[in-house]
């Protein structure tokens, strides 16, 4: 492991117990096809889509079931072949009900493609196809891949980067990822820079995965692939954030309320370029995807490729269920992850993890006055300070708020982590920018 002076990195961010161990040697392995699943039809960010379907259809797996013609969203897939018998709004792992289709699974399978589609194929055809197959941004922000595939008129991308931080603690899905199915990532990163005309492909990995590193750089040799980078990054968190990544890598900086193609970057996560490989190669949609299910809480904790729609609850007893000391479900990390009331709830594609944990890990902060210490400034990645845009949501000062950069906050979570008062201060930013683009 190389001295965190030789390794790239980005400025403030802080350090948190990882907790990997428990899964970061699980291999994936593909959890039993569930008898029933729950579809939302929004299960990215952009528009809902509309069913395709009706009660009483019989669909297949793979088959689509919904879809809209806004250009910000991503269709929905089938992820068993079987009967319609519901179509409603249901809850959904962010907290709200959506409109959701339930389907009872008849047990048969989906016929896979026989041979490969022709590797030369157009850029334009890249973007349908990642289009068609519903292909989300699987590292938690589930943004439409065929969005960032098809930048604006005068915007070049020079560079796509891929994204195998997984800073979050206790996640490991896109650690296995980059071991076990590492050529298809290559081969996703190489059709992503293909469909947006980008000359350079870097591959950022944190340096507490030392095989992964060694994996992708053997891979890359054999491919004849040289052309490819890998950068090896300090093992800081948020270092998966895409600014924060851009700016270790290339040091450059997305400017406020910018995007990274502004500065002509394409940041792509390692399970999305090997859903970018499987849709173009294959003709696969995204109906399935990698999950850590882990915690103190768990009893098996493993890597599991989950269908798309299984409940919680069917996970959880796949991996031998609940301890009697579990007391907090999470969907994702617990610095980002969205706490969970029921296990009665579906796999979307932004689950990353299904963290279970216990009284010992949970430690609820006594709640203090601010005590004006600036630690949330000093650790705050995006320069802001937290402190004062949490007064202002708490206060419904929401220009204010807006004039201090608060829209700039990526969510990480680092300032809540470290302030001593025990404020939630991210709870608050994002009340603040939810009324907002509820104004708006």
């Amino acid at each position: 492991m190389s001295s965190p002076q030789n390794m790239k990195t980005f400025k403030q961010g802080i350090h948190p117990e990882y907790h990997k161990q428990r899964t970061e040697n699980r291999e994936v392995i593909e959890a039993a096809v569930p008898k029933k699943v729950i579809i939302p039809l929004h299960q990215h960010t952009g528009a809902t889509c509309d069913p395709l379907v009706k009660v009483g259809d019989e669909v297949k797996e793979g088959q689509k079931i919904g879809d809209t013609s806004k250009f910000i969203s991503a269709p929905i897939h089938a992820s068993i072949s079987g009967k319609v018998t519901k179509i409603d709004k249901l809850p959904h792992p962010c907290g709200v009900n959506i409109l959701s289709v339930v389907i009872e699974g008849n047990g048969e399978k989906r016929d896979a493609e026989s041979g490969t589609r022709d590797a030369n194929v157009s850029p334009e055809e890249i973007r349908k196809i990642v289009r068609e197959a519903g292909i989300v941004g699987l590292g938690g922000a589930a943004f439409p891949t065929h969005v960032k595939l098809t930048p604006p008129e005068g915007k070049k991308i020079d560079t796509i980067l891929i994204n195998g931080c997984e800073c979050e603690p206790y996640i490991t899905a896109d650690h296995r990822i980059m071991l076990e199915r590492t050529e298809d990532m290559i081969a996703g990163a190489m059709l992503a820079a293909q469909a947006t005309g980008a000359k350079r492909i870097i591959v950022g990995i944190e340096d507490n995965k030392p095989n992964a590193l060694g994996k992708v750089k053997t891979e890359l040799r054999r491919l004849k692939a040289e052309h490819i980078e890998v950068a090896e990054l300090e093992t800081k968190y948020p270092q998966g954030g895409e600014k924060m990544l851009i700016k270790a890598v290339l040091d450059r900086e997305v400017p406020s309320k910018g995007l990274p193609l502004d500065v002509g970057v394409v940041v792509i996560n390692v399970g999305t370029a090997v859903a970018i490989a499987e849709a173009v190669k294959f003709g696969n949609p995204l109906i399935k995807r990698v999950v850590t299910v882990t915690g103190s809480g768990i009893k098996e904790p493993q890597n599991l490729l989950v269908r798309i729609g299984t409940t919680f609850q069917e996970i959880v007893d796949q991996c031998g269920g609940l301890n009697q000391v579990a007391t907090k479900i999470i969907m994702g990390g617990p610095m980002m992850g969205v706490s969970q009331h029921t296990l009665e709830i579906p796999v979307v594609k932004a689950t990353s993890c299904i963290l279970v944990l216990s009284p010992t890990d949970v430690k609820e902060k006594k709640l203090y006055p601010c005590v004006k210490c600036a630690k949330c400034v000093d650790y705050c990645p995006m320069f802001l300070v937290p402190s004062r845009l949490s007064a202002f949501s708490e206060n419904a000062k929401y220009s204010d708020f807006e004039d201090w950069g608060g829209r700039d906050c990526i969510e990480c979570g680092c300032c809540t982590y470290m302030c001593p008062a025990g404020i939630p201060i991210v709870h608050w930013i994002k009340l603040a920018k939810l009324k907002l683009s509820q104004m708006k």
